[in-house]
């Protein structure tokens, strides 16, 4: 069976279940031995945005989850994502970028990480993605939709330490394929994660993926 679905996702709506999460943090090089700490630790006061021309991925599935961290304030604050999880995924040319406001004589300072844009793409293992907001098409294989969380087999697992109900609705597919991707994130996890043909720029102003 497949499904296509296309279009914006806000939290608003609470439809971003119902889509899933696609590209993943350049955290330079993170390879984490058991690559499933995705809330297991504080997020930072600052989402960034990714875009990925095409991720092809494995082992799909997707649950809803709250990522507790700080305001750039230092005071605490929590998020509702929806997390999305990949045994193994492909991403082609993938861009990252985050923004710093406010850095004193400067103002807001740009963060932009770029790599998989050769023949070579950016390989993942063990993928969890915290996600806020995502716009891509996307084909899924053999899903199913209405599945209890801690049942969601055919993707990595639930992640360890993260703050979801397991009995709550999750999704999965055994095959995913997402294409023009747009998506703002709080965090990312991997097993292993290479990024082939890596670049990353700091620069003046606000200078997002999208």
């Amino acid at each position: 069976m497949e499904s296509q679905v296309r279009g914006g996702t806000r939290w608003k709506r609470f439809a971003v279940v119902m889509v899933p999460s696609v590209a993943a943090t350049a955290a330079i090089g993170v390879a984490l031995a058991q690559g499933a700490l995705a809330a297991s630790f504080s997020v930072s006061g600052q989402s960034f945005k990714v875009t990925v021309d095409r991720l092809d991925g494995v082992g799909f599935s997707q649950y809803g989850a709250i990522d507790s961290g700080y305001t750039l304030k230092g005071e605490k604050t929590a998020h509702p994502v929806a997390v999305s999880t990949f045994k193994s995924a492909t991403l082609k040319n993938m861009c990252q970028s985050v923004v710093t406001p406010d850095v004193p004589l400067l103002g807001s300072v740009s963060l932009t990480l770029k790599a998989g844009g050769g023949d070579t793409p950016v390989k993942a293992e063990n993928l969890y993605i915290d996600v806020e907001e995502l716009e891509a098409d996307a084909t899924f294989r053999n899903i199913d939709i209405g599945v209890a969380a801690k049942d969601a087999n055919k993707g990595a697992g639930l992640a360890k330490g993260d703050q979801a109900n397991p009995y709550g609705f999750a999704q999965q597919a055994e095959t995913a394929t997402l294409t023009d991707v747009k998506q703002t994130a709080w965090a990312t996890t991997a097993g292993t994660f290479k990024l082939s043909g890596l670049k990353m720029s700091l620069s003046r102003g606000v200078k997002e993926c999208y």
